[in-house]
């Protein structure tokens, strides 16, 4: 019983947080404001009344549609609301409150981030560098890795990237690598250790290859200058490194 109250206090929590978050994947890329205003239709401007405000439930009973107008309401919503409601609820279900705020906050990061880049393109350093910033100060409370190779991990991770961004550019004439992502490798490696940066690459290298083949497959044309969301891949790769690198010892 208890267990089950912890996973509905979590899920409950992250619905609400997903909601906020959902916001700021809808709004903050058109240059509209998230904090001002109340909670209105994308499409007519409509101001959404209670029963419409509770995540989840009022897509579903709205089925998916504005009331008013009839505009299919943005998916993103409801996959910010699913998803930051799933990330609280196992979090508080797995661990300790303390620890289970910290790592949710994390995650509602890497998710708000994951969507921003695979909608636009976008790592704004107003969520990369809070990122960071938890992972170097109130992280020696909670991660694994000693703060030593957290600060390496930071330094190193972006270098990285960066390095890799200035070559292609020398070398092809134009943009291949955003400076979003060397932001995003730095905060990861902030969280992680710079051990696991190799194996963190690694699987979102893999992951946007696959994602490059399953495009071609269903017909996307795929050439060299294709965009693939490379933050969306490397969020996706953050648990995925960060559990095998405590299994190997990293």
């Amino acid at each position: 019983m208890q267990d089950g109250l912890r996973i509905l206090l979590g899920a409950g929590a992250g619905a609400i947080i997903g909601s906020f978050l959902g916001a700021i994947v809808t709004r903050w890329p058109r240059g509209e404001s998230v904090v001002r205003g109340r909670s209105r239709c994308d499409s007519c401007g409509r101001t959404l009344g209670p029963l419409e405000l509770i995540p989840l439930l009022g897509a579903l009973l709205a089925r998916g549609r504005c009331r008013s107008c009839g505009a299919r309401i943005d998916p993103v919503h409801m996959v910010m609301e699913g998803g930051a409601a799933l990330i609280g609820a196992v979090l508080l279900w797995w661990l300790p409150l303390p620890d289970a705020l910290f790592f949710a906050a994390g995650g509602w990061l890497l998710l708000t981030l994951a969507l921003l880049d695979a909608r636009h393109h976008w790592l704004p350093d107003a969520l990369t560098l809070p990122l960071a910033a938890l992972g170097l100060t109130i992280g020696d409370w909670f991660l694994p890795a000693s703060f030593e190779p957290r600060l390496i991990g930071a330094g190193a991770g972006y270098l990285c990237l960066f390095a890799l961004a200035l070559a292609y550019r020398l070398v092809r004439g134009r943009e291949g690598l955003g400076m979003g992502d060397a932001k995003l490798l730095g905060a990861l490696g902030a969280w992680l250790g710079w051990q696991s940066l190799p194996l963190l690459l690694l699987i979102a290298s893999v992951a946007g290859l696959l994602w490059a083949l399953m495009l071609k497959l269903t017909g996307r044309e795929i050439d060299a200058t294709t965009r693939l969301p490379l933050g969306t891949f490397l969020c996706l790769a953050a648990v995925p490194a960060a559990w095998a690198g405590r299994a190997i010892g990293l």
